[in-house]
């Protein structure tokens, strides 16, 4: 055991996950039962055309059987973790460690260093189990470290191969979200399609929550996440209804949907959150959002109450029709008119130049922004010369904004702000024992689809809520989430992202009791993730999963 662990740290190194029954005693009772042919959700004849030898494989699952199965000699495999950080990815490692060691003693586990970049440079330690002890139940990646190096390219593809070769491998697990598990489903096709021998496997990563559908139920680290953040914001919310002087402004991680922000109101019922899916559907302007919020704070106001807290999804602007056009638009006058622009310095001729280059509403709504957002929209840019939504203070903006608002219609409360960005603080906690458990599922499941020899699959472990003795583990055709979708200018084929849906369990919860919470200080205070005690206290999972599943 690791000398730098703190006490919680040592304690949680002694946990031992929890299975589902067919993943127990090993991976030496499992036999896979396949199902029908599958199909991806959309564009079926292009990502058949692009996938010819793993398009259509059927779902499997997992059963217990008295036959003793083996592997017929040590099996090799590598492990990438790649993209950002989620609670739980070193037990996944932890379940493929397991898993294969079960099978056969002499097989081993090599972990590429610093995630796809890694393999495709062949840099790798072997993961021992002195190693794999430090890392139990532990949050981050540290152990053999993240990137987001793309798998696309035909060099690339052969280097992998160069690897697989010399270091005898039979698999490989990339521990990934959509964009990475994609990058995995190519690589097991150019794999297949080289007839290299080596199966390349899937595990459902990303804390935003949007890798999901009927077999991947949820995204492991989501749980932790949203939960690290409830406390927070729970603790804030207590804060506020003591001292009763401040609004507090979130922001929340969730650039591409909103489940952390509509999971945290669901955890901690704040007085305002915002669902960008809503926003988009209903075609909402930035005015009428600003306005929306104005709304409740000069209602708390006249009932005495100059305090609230309001949560705002991290890529709320580009959900905003009127706001993803002006992004357009400023991107394409940028990419001509750029060097121009930026010479004359100060950021009101900025804004009129780029002004004259955009439509009139473009131009208007762009001047309307306060100068530290119109600045950030001219000159922060990202390699490939557009915005950086992501760096955008949309908590900020909005707190501008509405305070002009309230301005606007002779407020005569106290409108005095805090702002707050949670990201980075819960991408890394220690996984909560529901992602500790449904994580190890996941890893140990990778490895029976190893032994198998499955290749373009993506590790599943569903049933979520009706305990852990009915989980049921199997795996998913990663073809089977896939559609096109237009990328810098090519069409790709890609996972197709799972939004919030504005017609399911969670958000109709939400959307019905959120005027009563605007109100009143409805307030709930989730604490800090408990690890040890009763089962309803510990193992609980995120409203979302139980709505969903209820």
């Amino acid at each position: 055991m690791s000398d730098n662990l703190s006490v919680l740290g040592k304690a949680r190194a002694e946990y031992k996950p929890k299975l589902p029954p067919s993943l127990r005693n090993g991976t030496l009772k499992v036999l896979i039962n396949s199902g029908k042919a599958t199909k991806s959700v959309r564009d079926q004849a292009k990502i058949k055309e692009l996938f010819p030898n793993t398009y259509g494989v059927p779902i499997l699952t997992f059963e217990t059987i008295d036959k003793k199965q083996t592997a017929g000699g040590p099996l090799n495999v590598g492990v990438v973790l790649s993209g950002g950080q989620a609670p739980g990815g070193h037990n996944v490692i932890a379940g493929i460690f397991d898993g294969i060691k079960a099978v056969a003693a002499g097989s081993k586990l090599y972990g590429f260093l610093g995630g796809p970049g890694g393999l495709v440079e062949g840099k790798y330690i072997e993961i021992d189990r002195e190693l794999m002890g430090k890392y139990r139940n532990t949050g981050g990646f540290d152990i053999i470290q993240s990137g987001r190096t793309k798998l696309e390219s035909t060099q690339q593809f052969d280097k992998c191969i160069e690897v697989v070769k010399k270091m005898n491998l039979n698999a490989i697990v990339i521990i990934g979200g959509d964009d990475s598990n994609t990058n995995a489903a190519v690589l097991a096709e150019y794999f297949a399609a080289k007839k290299v021998g080596c199966s390349v496997i899937g595990c459902p990563k990303t804390i935003d929550g949007d890798l999901k559908n009927e077999y991947i139920e949820t995204s492991f680290g989501f749980d932790t996440a949203v939960k690290t953040y409830s406390e927070l914001i729970g603790n804030i919310e207590r804060d506020a209804n003591s001292a009763r002087k401040y609004w507090h402004f979130i922001k929340l991680m969730g650039r591409s949907a909103s489940h952390i922000g509509l999971e945290a109101a669901l955890q901690t019922r704040p007085n305002v959150c915002i669902i960008s899916e809503e926003v988009k559907k209903q075609k909402l302007t930035l005015a009428q959002v600003v306005s929306s919020i104005a709304k409740v704070v000069i209602s708390r106001s006249k009932a005495g109450k100059n305090f609230g807290v309001a949560l705002i999804p991290e890529g709320l602007v580009e959900f905003i029709p009127e706001f993803g056009v002006l992004i357009s638009e400023l991107n394409e006058t940028l990419a001509h008119h750029g060097e121009k622009i930026k010479s004359l310095g100060d950021v009101a001729s900025m804004t009129k130049a780029a002004g004259k280059h955009i439509s009139p509403a473009s131009a208007t709504l762009l001047k309307s922004l306060p100068l530290d957002i119109q600045l950030q929209l001219m000159l922060d840019r990202d390699p490939h010369g557009n915005v950086q939504v992501s760096l955008i203070e949309t908590e900020k903006l909005l707190i501008e904004m509405v305070g002009k608002e309230l301005k606007k219609q002779s407020f005569k409360g106290k409108f005095s702000t805090q702002n707050h960005f949670f990201g980075y603080e819960g991408r890394c906690a220690a996984p909560s024992n529901f992602d500790a458990d449904y994580c190890y599922g996941l890893g140990y499941a990778a490895s029976v689809l190893v032994l198998h020899g499955k290749t373009g699959y993506m590790a599943s472990v569903r049933n979520l809520t009706k305990g852990i003795k009915n989980w049921v583990a199997g795996g998913v055709p990663t073809t089977m989430m896939m559609n096109i979708e237009r990328r810098h200018g090519t069409d790709k084929p890609v996972i197709q992202k799972a939004l919030v849906d504005l017609n399911g369990k969670p958000f109709k919860y939400f959307a019905n009791h959120r005027n009563e919470w605007a109100k009143g200080e409805e307030y709930l205070y989730p604490g800090p993730i408990q690890y040890f005690g009763p089962t309803e206290v510990c193992d609980v999972t995120n409203y979302t999963l139980k709505l969903e599943h209820s």
